[in-house]
């Protein structure tokens, strides 16, 4: 995916873009995005859009596959001071900028690069937002990250946790309801 910018920069001007475009060898996938391909995933164009922003919660717990429950909107994590994000397919969560960073990683989404939080970010995300998640939703999820504790890092998720604001609480209920 290349920005209008990098567009201009590598053709010259909006009217050789258009011409790659009505040549079908540039495509327009969004507001100021092309591409190559003619076909480029929602959740590819949204992160490539707000690069700061990083994928959590709902579709986080899809992509990780702890649930089969396709998420109505893209949940993307931003700084507090973020601008709003004008999009409706997403669900714009503010967090802290200091928290922004703690277990921020990338995987990749059907060719394409994403951010997200990762899988021991995500269960302390899970713990701490428990009272805002249906509770079947949150006991599948968390049934889903006892069968794979074996797999996660221990230390990330002590560390993680005392990054945390509330992190007793946190702290609390991963050793009550997780291990």
């Amino acid at each position: 995916m290349k920005t209008r910018a990098e567009c201009i920069k590598e053709y010259g001007s909006d009217y050789l873009i258009n011409q790659m475009v009505n040549a079908g060898k540039l495509f327009r996938i969004d507001k100021g995005v092309f591409s190559e391909t003619k076909s480029v995933p929602d959740l590819a164009v949204i992160t490539f859009k707000h690069p700061s922003a990083v994928v959590t919660m709902d579709t986080a717990f899809y992509l990780y596959e702890f649930t089969d429950e396709i998420p109505d909107l893209y949940s993307l994590a931003t700084k507090r001071e973020a601008a709003p994000i004008n999009d409706q397919r997403v669900k714009q969560v503010f967090i802290p900028k200091d928290l922004l960073n703690i277990g921020k990683t990338t995987i990749d989404y059907k060719g394409y690069t994403i951010p997200i939080f990762d899988r021991e970010r995500m269960l302390i995300e899970l713990v701490r937002y428990k009272s805002k998640i249906p509770y079947n939703y949150y006991k599948e999820i968390l049934n889903n990250y006892r069968s794979i504790l074996p797999q996660l890092n221990p230390e990330k998720i002590r560390d993680y946790a005392e990054a945390m604001p509330k992190k007793d609480m946190v702290i609390r209920t991963i050793r009550t309801e997780v291990y």
